[in-house]
């Protein structure tokens, strides 16, 4: 099957809806037979989602720079931990290792990989589908604000409609297992 890299916080987030979301994808990823490649650690959304796809007998890989294994508080339990020596490494070694990817709730480091995903795919140099669950209107804002930089010319309505997002992880990995057809 498929490997989808995924995006997401290394907190929890106040909502417990994040949380539940991100335990559903994992669960489902691994239903599927997918295999997740993410961050790497054993905390928050992060640590929820390689837990959730490992309880359904899935394979959860983790991409983690040395210099945060004690910080992310690498997790030891993965099916497998690639340690890279910088962030650059880290963002390479997860797209490589992609088929698609997922954007879920995060901060700043999940909004830098995600954009940075994009753009490789708008310049490019790769064509795996990008997804966003949108839980509980988390990025409804940035969604609105790309479709405004349509409006406004700055970027073009063919980009903003290869971005996929939907609210439930199964109809969001329907859409990008749809995705990844049209492309095999």
């Amino acid at each position: 099957m498929s490997r989808f890299c995924v995006y997401l916080g290394s907190r929890d987030g106040r909502d417990p809806q994040f949380l539940e979301a991100t335990r559903r994808l994992g669960a489902e990823l691994a239903r599927r037979g997918h295999t997740l490649v993410y961050g790497g650690a054993r905390i928050g959304l992060m640590g929820a989602l390689a837990d959730a796809v490992m309880a359904e007998g899935g394979e959860a890989v983790g991409v983690m720079p040395d210099h945060l294994v004690e910080r992310e508080q690498a997790h030891q339990g993965l099916s497998e931990l690639i340690r890279v020596r910088n962030m650059h490494e880290r963002k390479a070694n997860m797209a490589t290792h992609a088929d698609a990817f997922i954007v879920l709730p995060g901060g700043i480091g999940t909004l830098e990989e995600f954009f940075e995903a994009w753009t490789w795919h708008y310049l490019g140099l790769h064509d795996k589908p990008i997804g966003v669950l949108d839980t509980g209107g988390f990025y409804a804002p940035l969604l609105a604000f790309l479709d405004s930089t349509v409006e406004h010319g700055f970027l073009d309505g063919r980009t903003r409609a290869e971005l996929i997002d939907a609210t439930e992880p199964a109809v969001l990995l329907d859409a990008l297992e749809a995705q990844l057809a049209t492309t095999a």
